[in-house]
């Protein structure tokens, strides 16, 4: 498992970096719209053919074989465009999932993966995981205000910093902040470490639903 995590980051960072070197320094040819996209597309496609959604993981790759035929063709596209809508796209995706998730009936994004760690919840952490949850919806539409806000007044260049430097460094902090604050706030919460969280999560069985037990 800790070989599976390295390779995941290795890769997000090579990506990270490929796509920042394709947006400013590429130049204007055809394959790069099919560099920068899909990566994200095929994430997409995998994570929602594993969880069932498969008309969605189908569509994703439909789009995958559209991009690189437009591609072979030598159709020219505006790719800053495709890059805002990369950047700005997938953060609104994963608001509309964190928050799609508050919904009544609904259980909360972060208590259900939180469940996969922790199978006794205590109602402060249920009310807890929620606020979380909020919290991090609220980053993901910031985000996309920012990079939509920031590529329509401010050069390509500072929001090419901006989308593939600042995001992950943004995702961080938050990460970090809102662990800080976990334990400052809850200091009753039992500590797990985040190599435990990462390992829980990407488990394929489905979590147990979080059960409340007595403070």
């Amino acid at each position: 498992m800790p070989l599976r995590i390295a390779a995941i980051l290795l890769a997000s960072i090579a990506y990270v970096g490929g796509t920042h070197w394709l947006m400013t320094r590429a130049g204007g040819s055809p394959w790069n719209v099919v560099g920068v996209l899909t990566p994200m597309l095929l994430a997409i496609a995998v994570g929602a053919w594993r969880g069932g959604q498969h008309l969605l993981g189908a569509g994703a790759a439909l789009v995958i074989a559209g991009l690189c035929a437009q591609a072979l063709m030598g159709v020219a596209v505006a790719p800053a465009m495709l890059y805002l809508a990369q950047h700005a796209g997938i953060h609104l995706f994963l608001a509309a999932g964190f928050g799609g998730t508050l919904r009544a009936g609904h259980t909360p994004l972060i208590t259900t993966l939180a469940g996969r760690v922790h199978r006794e919840f205590t109602p402060a952490r249920l009310v807890y995981t929620r606020h979380v949850t909020i919290a991090w919806t609220v980053y993901f539409v910031a985000m996309a205000i920012a990079s939509i806000a920031l590529f329509a007044f401010a050069s390509f260049d500072t929001w090419a910093l901006f989308a593939n430097l600042v995001t992950p460094c943004a995702m961080v902090l938050m990460f970090g902040v809102e662990y800080a604050l976990r334990y400052r706030l809850h200091p009753e919460f039992e500590r797990t470490s985040v190599a435990a969280a990462i390992r829980s999560y990407m488990h394929d069985d489905k979590p147990a639903t979080p059960r409340d037990s007595a403070a």
